[in-house]
């Protein structure tokens, strides 16, 4: 962002916007996960047609065009991965020198990695393990690996405490008192249930029965297919194993499992069943590719950067409430005057005494004004605003259809089928401008839509 910053500004714009930052930012994960990801493959399969297979699988995975694309913890997570096992497996293959450079960028790799996301360890287990017999034979290479995995914790451990405690004091005396160690509250954070109660719990085969297959679809009935364990596998098995024993379990934890089980896998060899398995893979991803690439929590980013502009729309918002969706993105606003409030998927009840809490009451002074923005596919919304009782008044400020939210699944009442009908028939994100309705004023009273 620094650099984009400073690029801009040499071409005499005053800032550059949020807007251009983001589509920047994205064409950056593009670049390089076409390059580095692709790379990485080619490294780890040893003959050109392995390589070849493995590199037209990984392109046309729907993962490699979204979530590889977007500016996740995980697409970064699966980046580093891939280069942290192409590291070990050369420091094995290098049975006659102790591969000093390759163990100084595993140690550089695995820092990072862990800073990045607490789950990184789980997929480099296997790695570890081979490592430590090698290590016991050539000590200099465990040298070098924890050389420059001990400057890169330390450098990182700097830059966070700088970042969080800005204008806090000297970087030194607040690397003595209060260091940020961002890997070891990540820990504690989510090794508390009622921390994960907040995000949903899940039952401990969900990865099995739910992330893999929709991750990988027709591609798992290829595993049975694999010759033997190779490293990638121990390491995609090690890493569902391992984060299926945390209760909170999304998908996206398992995103570099994809690269590293399509690099492994072989097709059918009779035709016409080969046919059938390249039919249904590219359906598969077809599909996927359009609910998660454009509908997929789609109005979260949208709805951010119509947010920035409220400005020069005079909307008088400056808390907005987010419910049942992606975590926004805050630096898309351009500015701090909107206070961003992020309610996660909590209960219906509770998020309607937050957001009651916030507008305010008629004796304040000024038209007390609060934003909520939740899927259109909401229906506790509905009773909310045809409550008298709550002396509301909601308007529909802005709404992009372009979003679906699997976060309000509820099929024990109406169903698969209503739900379903539910979520596509009233998809979308929708803005509303929620004001108390107070006596003699005209400003808070809008029509209820």
């Amino acid at each position: 962002m620094l650099v984009m910053q400073w690029v801009w500004t040499e071409t005499g714009q005053e800032a550059v916007t949020p807007q251009v930052m983001y589509y920047a930012l994205r064409s950056l994960m593009f670049i390089l996960s076409f390059v580095l990801e692709d790379w990485a493959i080619h490294d780890l399969m040893p003959s050109p047609r392995e390589r070849k297979l493995a590199l037209l699988l990984t392109s046309s995975s729907y993962v490699t065009w979204t979530y590889q694309t977007h500016t996740f913890s995980n697409a970064v997570e699966t980046l580093l991965v891939l280069w942290s096992i192409v590291m070990t497996q050369r420091i094995l293959n290098d049975k006659y020198r102790s591969a000093l450079l390759s163990s100084a960028v595993l140690g550089f790799l695995v820092a990072f990695g862990l800073f990045n996301r607490i789950t990184f360890p789980a997929f480099l287990l296997p790695s570890g393990v081979y490592l430590l017999f090698h290590f016991s034979r050539k000590p200099l290479s465990f040298l070098a690996l924890g050389t420059t995995f001990l400057m890169a914790t330390a450098l990182a451990i700097a830059i966070d405490t700088s970042f969080y405690n800005e204008g806090a004091g000297s970087l030194f005396h607040l690397l003595r008192t209060n260091p940020i160690i961002t890997p070891l509250n990540s820990l504690l954070y989510n090794t508390s249930s009622t921390n994960l109660s907040i995000h949903g719990l899940h039952p401990p085969y969900q990865h099995f029965i739910a992330s893999l297959p929709l991750l990988l679809g027709p591609a798992l009935l290829l595993i049975g297919r694999i010759r033997k364990p190779t490293l990638p596998i121990l390491s995609v098995l090690s890493a569902t194993l391992l984060l299926s024993l945390i209760p909170h379990q999304e998908p996206r934890f398992l995103l570099p499992a994809v690269p590293l089980v399509l690099s492994s896998v072989r097709l059918p060899q009779a035709k016409p069943w080969r046919r059938y398995w390249l039919a249904s893979w590219v359906i598969f991803n077809a599909f996927l590719g359009v609910l998660m690439g454009v509908y997929h929590q789609g109005g979260v980013v949208p709805a951010q950067l119509w947010l920035g502009q409220q400005q020069q729309h005079h909307l008088g918002v400056t808390h907005v409430f987010w419910w049942r969706t992606y975590s926004p993105p805050r630096w898309l606003l351009g500015r701090k005057e909107t206070v961003t409030v992020d309610l996660m998927g909590i209960d219906a009840a509770e998020m309607m005494k937050r957001v009651s809490q916030a507008v305010g009451s008629c004796r304040e002074k000024g038209p007390p004004v609060a934003g909520l923005i939740a899927p259109w596919s909401s229906v506790e919304l509905d009773i909310w605003m045809k409550d008298s009782r709550a002396q509301l008044s909601f308007e529909k400020l802005w709404m992009s259809k372009n979003h679906l939210s699997f976060d309000d699944l509820d099929v024990g009442e109406t169903g698969i089928r209503g739900t379903l009908e539910r979520l596509v028939g009233r998809r979308g994100l929708v803005l509303w401008r929620i004001s108390r309705i107070c006596p003699f004023n005209d400003n808070t009273i809008n029509a209820r839509r």
